[in-house]
């Protein structure tokens, strides 16, 4: 099979974030073990999801993981001109198919190339790496990573993560932390504003204080100029409260998320917001005793990736990506969870973010075959006796 019909056979999988992956795992783990790989799987606790890893080449140190995640972004509510779990070839030289570039496409091109690397006399193993919920807050990626870590005798020492790039490496992304805000109040007439505690007045001193705590961050010159904005953003996303014009609220909450470039520290925002708070809740408590505010993680803290542009992974993609320019992303990958393992990491895949999560989404044809072509590359590299 080639990349184009893998790719057709993993978009008719329509397995969202949250929902078990069971289906399209099972189906990659067969693939994979036709070739004689042994395939590991990871499951999440109630055994309905499972990331998998293998290896292909030797057990030997300064192996390269290949890195993608098998959820994608819901359609609903979107408008498809095609059906978003087949993949269409309209004559454009565009693959149209949720999940074709966010990222089934790259986990294609790692199927599609199997054969060579079984073939290949590797004096440096390849790995593969494919996780699940990574569209709902990259949950499954650190136990991922740790799993490898764990699992082999040898240790890997790069790791590719396949997010749409158009082939370019990508050196930086923020760290992202989602959170959720629950303001406690009392219930009154809106006439005795001054004697009840409003859930919704406190809930928006809350939001413009973390409003107040980004301009500080821009006024205080935290700037790292790879990344656009240059600067960490917090975010207000939802607010709900209240249930008349004419009725205090008693109950309000916010959510809000913070990404942040890697000088800043999200635990020292966090905790300077909660100190925030407990002064909130120590002077209003006067007035209502039950007063409280509360967050909660909407879900985990996803790492920034911080890659040194000298690093020899950095090297390494240039090399088999054929693009000598770095950047940097905002949106979130399981790459900084890589790092956090101690891999060397970086993002490079085909295809682009900007048709990522909306409707028609497509990767370009063209770009399938250079995300090919790299991992040939790779290959070539890795069968090199002088490859460090």
């Amino acid at each position: 099979m080639n990349a184009e019909e893998i790719l057709s056979k993993l978009v008719s999988f329509p397995v969202l974030g949250g929902e078990s992956n069971l289906s399209i795992i099972d189906w990659i783990q067969e693939y994979i073990e036709s070739y004689d790989i042994e395939v590991h799987l990871v499951p999440n606790e109630e055994g309905n999801k499972a990331s998998l890893h293998c290896r292909i080449g030797p057990a030997v140190d300064g192996g390269v993981i290949l890195s993608g995640h098998t959820d994608v972004v819901p359609v609903a509510g979107q408008k498809w001109d095609t059906d978003p779990f087949v993949l269409t070839d309209k004559g454009d030289g565009k693959l149209y198919g949720r999940g074709s570039c966010d990222m089934k496409g790259f986990i294609a091109c790692c199927l599609a190339v199997l054969p060579e690397m079984a073939k290949a006399d590797l004096k440096k193993p390849i790995y593969f790496a494919f996780s699940y919920d990574e569209e709902i807050g990259c949950l499954a990626g650190p136990e991922l990573a740790r799993a490898i870590n764990d699992f082999y005798t040898e240790t890997p020492k790069y790791a590719i993560i396949g997010e749409p790039s158009l082939m370019e490496p990508i050196v930086g992304q923020k760290g992202i932390y989602i959170l959720e805000t629950y303001v406690n109040g009392s219930e009154g007439h809106s006439s005795r504003i001054k004697q009840e505690v409003s859930a919704i007045h406190e809930s928006m001193r809350l939001i413009l204080w973390l409003e107040n705590k980004m301009n500080q961050l821009i006024e205080n010159k935290q700037f790292d100029d790879r990344f656009h904005p240059p600067h960490s953003t917090i975010h207000i996303g939802l607010v709900n409260g209240g249930i008349a014009p004419n009725i205090i609220a008693d109950k309000a909450h916010f959510y809000w998320d913070l990404r942040t470039i890697p000088m800043d520290d999200v635990t020292t925002i966090i905790a300077e917001f909660e100190a925030y708070c407990q002064e909130r809740v120590a002077e209003l408590q006067k007035v209502f005793p039950d007063f409280s505010i509360k967050s909660v993680e909407n879900h985990p803290a996803v790492p920034h990736l911080d890659t040194k542009d000298d690093a020899d992974v950095v090297q390494l993609v240039q090399k088999i990506s054929g693009k000598s320019e770095l950047n940097t992303v905002a949106y979130a990958s399981e790459a900084g969870q890589f790092a956090d393992e101690g891999f060397q990491s970086i993002i490079c895949g085909p295809g682009s973010i900007a048709q990522a999560h909306r409707a028609n989404e497509f990767i370009a044809k063209e770009q399938l075959e250079k995300g090919v072509e790299m991992i040939d590359k790779l290959i070539e590299e890795l069968s090199l006796a002088t490859f460090a």
